[in-house]
């Protein structure tokens, strides 16, 4: 089949049917800059939101070393072994510099990408988070209506990524590696308050007492921050994906917290307020776009910088002027 010209209808048969080459091409589809990509792009958005599904989001964050990689390919693989169909997403929205972590990770994950039961795609890397984000979001619904009910996204490292990440996922898991020196004075408390369980990696061979006493401090540290508003408490656990063990324990972990949060009413009111978010989120990035990309504002801005540089013109009247030049046109 001639992927370059398939009609949405082509695409949706071809998404619902989990033909993984079409999934792909659909997923490049939504990440595309070009105009006449992006009225596809929202057919097939359209149709995949209409398909009904029933999914767990995993967001999967961490320092570089803590092993996510090798975390996510042993835990990946105990999901297909309990009958589910697992994806795997990357979120890094400094790869369009470096281009090294998310394709080192696909390579990694060599058991798990010859998983049939598995799927493993890198985001693609926009100039801005909220176009990694968006991209992302639209990859998780192609992929939901493809069949995959659990939805692993990685994210690198500890920032804005994270944050941008939490909120398009059911269930926020960090890992962290003991005796980095964080266990306290350099924690990040945001991405603590985030976590839906903390895991400390690598707990085997002579790494086991460390692991054991950072998982004591992490547990003691969790007691510090307020409750969450759904009620659930974090869990410190501790695994090693080499000796795969612990990984049981944590998919267990997850499967109660989704029960409960079902039972509750909170997964699908964290749901919605989700879709909510992405609404704002996307309408102020279009606004932003549409209004660098309109003639008058790009005729105007260069020499309005200049004058807010000098000093001549305070930078809340230059505002004024492009959103007044904009309004008249």
């Amino acid at each position: 089949m001639n992927l370059a010209h398939l009609t949405t209808s082509k695409f949706l048969e071809g998404i619902y049917a989990n033909n993984v080459a079409i999934v792909s091409k659909a997923i490049t589809m939504v990440e595309s800059t070009k105009p006449e990509h992006r009225i596809i792009a929202n057919e097939i958005i359209a149709g995949c939101i209409s398909k009904k599904h029933d999914s767990i989001r995993i967001g999967i964050t961490g320092v570089p070393g803590a092993g996510k990689s090798t975390f996510i390919e042993q835990f990946g693989g105990i999901l297909t072994s309990l009958g589910k169909k697992v994806a795997v997403l990357t979120v890094d929205p400094s790869s369009s510099r470096t281009k090294g972590s998310i394709l080192g990770d696909k390579t990694r994950m060599e058991e798990l990408v010859k998983n049939p039961n598995a799927y493993i795609r890198p985001s693609a890397s926009g100039s801005s988070l909220g176009g990694v984000t968006r991209k992302t979001r639209e990859s998780i619904l192609i992929l939901e209506a493809a069949g995959f009910n659990c939805i692993l996204i990685e994210t690198i490292g500890v920032g804005q990524s994270e944050t941008a990440v939490h909120d398009m996922v059911d269930f926020f898991l960090l890992l962290k590696l003991a005796g980095a020196g964080d266990e306290l004075q350099g924690i990040k408390r945001g991405i603590i308050e985030m976590a839906d369980a903390i895991v400390i990696t690598k707990a085997d061979g002579d790494n086991i007492k460390r692991t054991d006493f950072a998982r004591m401090e992490f547990t003691r540290a969790l007691h510090m921050f307020p409750p969450k508003e759904n009620g659930w408490t974090p869990e410190v656990l501790t695994c090693s994906a080499i000796e795969n063990r612990g990984l049981d324990e944590i998919w267990q972990l997850i499967d109660t917290y989704c029960t409960s949060m079902k039972a509750s009413g909170y997964f699908n009111a964290n749901r919605q307020q989700q879709n909510e978010n992405w609404l704002i989120q996307y309408l102020e990035q279009e606004l932003l776009t549409e209004f660098y990309h309109h003639p008058k504002t790009k005729e105007m801005l260069p020499q309005l910088k200049k004058e807010v540089i000098s000093g001549n013109i305070s930078p809340f009247l230059a505002a004024e002027k492009l959103l007044k030049a904009l309004k008249q046109h």
